[in-house]
């Protein structure tokens, strides 16, 4: 039996994250001592293993939990861990594109007031802010 710190240590999680998961039922509730401490049995190291992966790749705990709850029922999750992986590759590529985008307003926003320096024109405040067209227009 290994208590939360010694599981927390074999799998690299702070004692708080394996509590945390097991309030969202991610793994099982431990036994517990008379004294109240948490005992988890070795069965529980690769199941906490498997959520710190899941979230290194972004996965949010209620997504793990549907993955660990289809394979409790005996169906084979990875159809899911597709469509998830896939949601998050579409949701990074927007990101990545209104970033871009972003920056293509930053540096036109830094050249005109450049372009406005040289010209000796005075800003109320900063042309910089003041002429920035929003990203995407």
């Amino acid at each position: 039996m290994l208590t939360v710190g010694r599981i927390a240590a074999a799998t690299g999680l702070s004692p708080k994250a394996v509590r945390l998961y097991e309030a969202n039922g991610l793994i099982d509730p431990p036994e517990r001592t008379a004294a109240g401490y948490r005992t988890y049995t070795d069965d529980a190291v690769p199941v906490l293993g498997f959520i710190r992966q899941a979230q290194a790749l972004g996965l949010s705990l209620k997504e793990i939990k549907d993955i660990l709850d289809l394979q409790r029922r005996g169906e084979q999750p990875c159809g899911l861990v597709a469509d998830l992986l896939d949601k998050h590759l579409a949701d990074i590529d927007r990101r990545i594109a209104d970033l871009e985008a972003l920056r293509t307003t930053l540096q036109h926003a830094r050249a005109q007031a450049d372009q406005a320096a040289d010209r000796g024109d005075m800003a109320l405040v900063c042309r910089i802010i003041e002429n920035a067209a929003p990203a995407g227009s």
